[in-house]
């Protein structure tokens, strides 16, 4: 189904789907295996000019949307989601300056970052600050014409290979939440360093790092927005990203479902291909129907986005929420299909599985999505008494 694309749209999924059968699946066991960052296939994506997929035209970009983004997404998460993380969280890192950049700020950053030549990390999380944002540590106090930031960022899509960060810090603790403001923080600054490198379970081909502010000095002119402003870049940042998760749900589901399928049809029980015995056809079936029941949400939840609509946090949530939990079920059932095959690292799948367990904890984990979605219901069927 082509769900109503546009004819360039259907030509980013065309492309990113060359991509990810030509270049990303003969590499993916290797960098997963060796936790090794992709940087071949980054160079790829930015000559395929998809790092400016969602950049604004006048910065150099494609002028895409939330929708074009999801799609180019879900291709390379059908092939790898290591990769995926790695070029979708370059634009977490970019949508703070687009959302809330000053022309100054969008004129020197987005180019570079449409072009590829520089990738951006989001840096909100921290070790004692996940699900709870508001118990950020980090901080940042104004100095003359600079801001002198203190503190560290864990668990950092890539941290130590991007080049421009987008941060939050405390500015104000007196004002809670109210007291965060954004920054941009850019590899070379004063006091700004690279911590350790995680080992992960899945998504092994993506840096993850712990950042650390030791008086890192930065001009006052990198100040995103104003000061007080940072949890509302991080949430209205969040709103945009999200659907791009549950396209990388969708992507490495999709993906499962494949090996799942060509494998049940050439494995053979009791002389009979196995996809032929009612037990498995039913779970094939079931797990086909879900993968396109989440496409189908992410895509109108895109498209909502793109919309202009306002009040997108529920909408952003549902589409984060329900893909990431169908892809947990799938890559599982995808195994199971497999059998003792689906359990080696010589087929795809256990490593599906592994990466789709991530999608459920980053950007906000499925329970905070269902606190959000739960506090939106009661605004719209009024206030619980």
């Amino acid at each position: 189904m082509d769900y109503f694309l546009s004819e360039d749209q259907l030509m980013i999924r065309d492309l990113c789907r060359q991509i990810a059968e030509e270049r990303v699946k003969p590499v993916r066991a290797e960098l997963d295996e060796k936790e090794q960052f992709p940087r071949e296939l980054m160079k790829a994506l930015a000559q395929a000019d998809l790092f400016g997929l969602i950049i604004p035209e006048q910065y150099g970009g494609l002028g895409g949307g939330c929708l074009e983004n999801c799609i180019a997404v879900e291709e390379l998460s059908r092939a790898c989601v290591g990769v995926s993380t790695t070029f979708a969280a370059s634009f977490l890192g970019a949508y703070p300056i687009i959302l809330f950049g000053s022309e100054e700020q969008k004129a020197k950053y987005l180019p570079i970052i449409a072009s590829g030549e520089r990738l951006a990390a989001f840096a909100l999380t921290e070790s004692a600050a996940g699900s709870d944002a508001g118990a950020i540590q980090t901080q940042a106090r104004r100095e003359g014409d600079e801001y002198v930031i203190n503190g560290s960022k864990q668990w950092i899509t890539n941290g130590g290979e991007a080049r421009i960060y987008s941060v939050i810090a405390i500015t104000d603790r007196s004002k809670g939440a109210r007291g965060a403001s954004a920054f941009i923080v850019e590899e070379g600054d004063p006091g700004f360093s690279v911590g350790k490198k995680e080992i992960k379970l899945g998504i092994r081909a993506s840096a993850t790092a712990e950042l650390i502010f030791n008086e890192c000095r930065i001009p006052a002119d990198r100040l995103l927005a104003r000061e007080g402003m940072g949890f509302v870049v991080a949430m209205r940042t969040f709103d945009k990203s999200r659907p791009g998760v549950g396209a990388q749900a969708v992507g490495v589901a999709q993906g499962a479902l494949d090996e799942a399928a060509a494998f049940a049809r050439t494995r053979k029980q009791f002389d009979k291909p196995i996809i032929t015995f009612q037990a498995v056809a039913h779970m094939l079936a079931d797990m086909a129907t879900k993968v396109e029941a989440a496409r189908a949400l992410v895509y109108s939840v895109a498209r909502f986005v793109d919309s202009g609509a306002k009040d997108i946090s529920k909408a952003s949530a549902m589409a984060k929420l329900f893909p990431t939990d169908i892809a947990m079920e799938v890559t599982t059932n995808a195994v199971q299909v497999l059998g003792g095959h689906g359990y080696m690292r010589d087929y795809p799948v256990e490593k599906m599985m592994r990466d789709a367990k991530i999608l459920q904890i980053y950007e906000g984990t499925n329970q905070i999505q269902r606190n959000v979605i739960g506090q939106e219901l009661n605004k719209e069927y009024g206030r619980a008494k």
